[in-house]
């Protein structure tokens, strides 16, 4: 009977398990709305704090202005902060400008200290001096530390909240120490030990602490081989030694070795995603900008393309000359203008798919300048190829459908296949130039490439034509 009563209670515990469960995966923006309106703040505050904390904000996205900062002024201090960090920052300028300034103040303390610096740097600067007049005094020096550092450097990123060791305590004495300031670090998996300068001198996991004897010297259990970044190393950088060595966080050191703070993965994902975005608009000649395509005003949309568009408007009049030039060839075969197209879009994409790989290749450190010569008998090949086939299914066509002379479409065919070679040499080669020079391999890409091929293209053309044709 003891047991039947005991598998009952084991069937409600499971079934209250899976209700609850069903529970907070459909509550979303009209529950808590409903428990606002009805001024339900006790039980909001117990729901909301069972949901993950990015849960939390994207349903607050979705929501009013008014709702938003209600439920900010019920979250506690902690969960407040946390969620805050998941807001897109058009939603944290006005959360923030919205509050008192003893709660502005509060987010702002229990935030890490990289959002908080990274969130100062958005806003305007006299809202940054009252929240800054409002935070604690580590807060303000936390922030200021990360401000003196260049953009996009591994300093203006990392966090200081870290747990750092000395290499001559205990296993017991590390412990407390972790229970003591990890609440308030970013990570304690890997724990940083310090000599008595604060030099980076070894690294020990916490699963070691977990299950080393608690007498035992962290100094003599330590990893002492430790690969570290430097607070001026570029952010594109950063990242690349994560991909290498597959870390979840590494350490930040100064020129003298000491331990100045860490980065984790999170940070680097935000990394990837800038970077990301920078070289795809680059890519698509429109000038970077940190702004969502939303909050972009029109006048600002414009001024960053319309740079690009007048530099290639203007160098494709080179294009225009070309033609004009062969205006007598051209009235004598009317029949060649009809293929110009054709030929100027191939070599356009055969220079873009080149670029595109090439870039990839550089912005992974797989390729590098003195490889160019590998990188262009590569290509060379590749494009003999590509070009072979596209000239044999063209002169096909050209015989049987369009029904022009032998001599039209020996010269259409072999323009096509040395327009590709020129297009794959040319979309390899320009981005490796760039990154030489200092500049951004992206720049080099499909709208700048196209360009250069096509007038290249043109001039084979017509010397082409002008030599079989006898025009």
């Amino acid at each position: 009977m003891g047991e039947r009563r005991e598998e009952m209670r084991t069937n409600e515990a499971g079934i209250r398990e899976r209700e609850n469960h069903e529970f907070y995966e459909n509550f979303g923006v009209d529950d808590i709305r409903e428990l606002l309106n009805k001024g339900q703040y006790t039980r909001l505050r117990q729901l909301v704090q069972e949901l993950n904390d990015a849960d939390i904000a994207d349903h607050l996205e979705h929501m009013d202005e008014e709702e938003i900062v209600k439920v900010f002024r019920i979250l506690p201090k902690d969960l407040a902060a946390d969620v805050f960090s998941y807001l897109e920052i058009e939603f944290q300028q006005f959360v923030i400008t919205s509050l008192s300034d003893k709660d502005a103040g509060n987010i702002i303390d229990n935030m890490m200290s990289d959002d908080a610096k990274e969130l100062m740097e958005e806003m305007p600067a006299n809202i940054v001096k009252r929240l800054i007049a409002n935070t604690s005094a580590d807060t303000r020096q936390a922030i200021n530390h990360l401000m003196r550092y260049p953009e996009d450097s591994a300093g203006s990123i990392m966090t200081v909240e870290y747990v750092d060791l000395k290499e001559h305590d205990t296993v017991a004495q590390a412990i407390e120490r972790i229970r003591k300031v990890g609440l308030d670090s970013e990570t304690i998996n890997i724990c940083y030990v310090l000599d008595h300068k604060r030099t980076l001198v070894g690294t020990v996991a916490l699963r070691y602490l977990l299950l080393s004897d608690p007498e035992a010297v962290i100094g003599e259990m330590m990893h002492r081989s430790v690969v570290s970044l430097h607070t001026l190393m570029d952010q594109e950088e950063v990242a690349r030694m994560f991909r290498k060595y597959e870390f979840t966080a590494m350490p930040v050191v100064d020129n003298e070795d000491r331990l100045v703070g860490i980065i984790t993965m999170d940070d680097v994902v935000d990394i990837l995603e800038e970077e990301t975005t920078e070289d795809i608009e680059k890519m698509a000649a429109v000038m970077p900008s940190d702004k969502p395509y939303l909050r972009m005003s029109i006048f600002e949309a414009y001024k960053k393309r319309i740079p690009w568009l007048l530099l290639l408007m203007i160098s494709a009049t080179f294009t225009g000359s070309i033609i004009t030039s062969f205006e007598n060839a051209l009235s004598r075969y009317v029949v060649l203008t009809a293929f110009i197209p054709m030929l100027m879009d191939t070599g356009g994409n055969a220079g873009g798919q080149a670029s595109a790989i090439i870039i990839r290749g550089l912005s992974l450190d797989e390729i590098a300048f003195a490889d160019w010569r590998r990188v262009v008998w590569k290509e060379v090949r590749t494009a003999a190829l590509c070009g072979l086939t596209l000239a044999a299914c063209n002169f096909v066509k050209l015989l049987i459908f369009d029904r022009v002379g032998i001599y039209v479409a020996f010269v259409v065919c072999f323009t096509l296949l040395m327009a590709v070679i020129v297009a794959k040499v040319v979309g390899s080669t320009l981005p490796m130039c760039a990154k030489k020079i200092g500049m951004d391999p992206a720049v080099m890409a499909s709208p700048f490439i196209t360009t250069i091929v096509d007038a290249i293209s043109l001039l084979i053309y017509f010397r082409v034509a002008t030599v079989v044709l006898g025009i």
